[in-house]
């Protein structure tokens, strides 16, 4: 997931152009896999249960329109790490939707991965962007939406195989994505073909690695860790996009940033180590 930011900033196309495309090639290469391999599961949901799905792929919308906006308005380690202030908002939720509250242990994780996040924001060596306070701003609401998504998502991961929840959910983000990005004018959209050979790989790059081998193994994830465990892993996304930014992008980490990065990391220990002897105790294979 750490690449979705870095193969962004590759892309000469608007947010909202990459973010549908992202969903687009990432429907195309889940939906015949689904077909196959969960064909039953997919063709027995129940019209309650599709309206549900296609409401949490509106959400999934939100976040990725909101989030990649922001990373041509701030840089990358403010966006990401703002975009990942989810798990509190989570953890407060799953205790009272699924009775999945962290121990104490795991809030004082929490802390620690958010007060290293909030140190490489704060000590971000990457450009300021064009407009940092809206990027800040849209990047909040991406957080906003990641918690509602891994929320529905660990109630739907419960009764649903990992195909039959996520095509439908990413086939309604990409639908909802198309809309706004025929709705909105530049910069925040474009035309969606005439693009180069460069962007087209983007779109790929980005379908295959952070949805499909990110997003897609989280929403798996879902079905055997609770939601706060999962929302609070996801802090490690900003050390690694950082990590990558300074490989890809030329942008330097501070020494703050490094700190920010190994606070991020012990804090995602805190909160996965109450929870690992439970995990291991009932974890399972599952088929699609």
């Amino acid at each position: 997931m750490s690449t979705a930011a870095i193969l962004v900033r590759l892309a000469d196309a608007p947010a909202l152009v990459v973010a549908f495309w992202r969903l687009a090639f990432a429907v195309a290469i889940l939906a015949p896999a689904g077909l196959v391999l969960a064909r039953r599961d997919l063709l027995g949901l129940d019209r309650r249960t599709l309206a549900g799905l296609a409401l949490v792929g509106v959400v999934l919308a939100v976040h990725f329109a909101a989030w990649i906006q922001s990373l041509y308005l701030t840089s990358v380690a403010s966006s990401v790490f703002l975009v990942t202030l989810h798990p509190v908002v989570v953890g407060l939720a799953s205790t009272r939707l699924y009775g999945e509250g962290l121990p104490a242990s795991g809030w004082v994780g929490v802390l620690v991965a958010l007060a290293g996040g909030g140190l490489i924001a704060l000590t971000d060596a990457g450009a300021p962007g064009t407009d940092p306070i809206l990027g800040d701003a849209l990047a909040l609401v991406g957080a906003l939406a990641a918690a509602a998504y891994f929320l529905a998502g660990r109630g739907y991961r419960r009764r649903l195989g990992l195909l039959a929840y996520v095509v439908p959910v990413y086939a309604s983000c990409a639908a909802t994505l198309l809309v706004l990005a025929l709705a909105f004018p530049p910069p925040a959209s474009g035309p969606l073909f005439g693009w180069g050979l460069g962007d087209w790989m983007v779109f790929a790059a980005l379908a295959i690695v952070p949805m499909i081998l990110g997003h897609t193994v989280i929403n798996w994830a879902l079905k055997f860790v609770t939601a706060p465990v999962v929302a609070t892993s996801i802090l490690g996304e900003p050390v690694g996009s950082t990590l990558l930014a300074f490989f890809v992008l030329n942008e330097t980490p501070t020494a703050g940033v490094l700190a920010g990065g190994a606070l991020v990391l012990l804090g995602i220990w805190l909160v996965t180590r109450p929870r690992g002897a439970a995990a291991s105790a009932t974890a399972a294979t599952e088929t699609p």
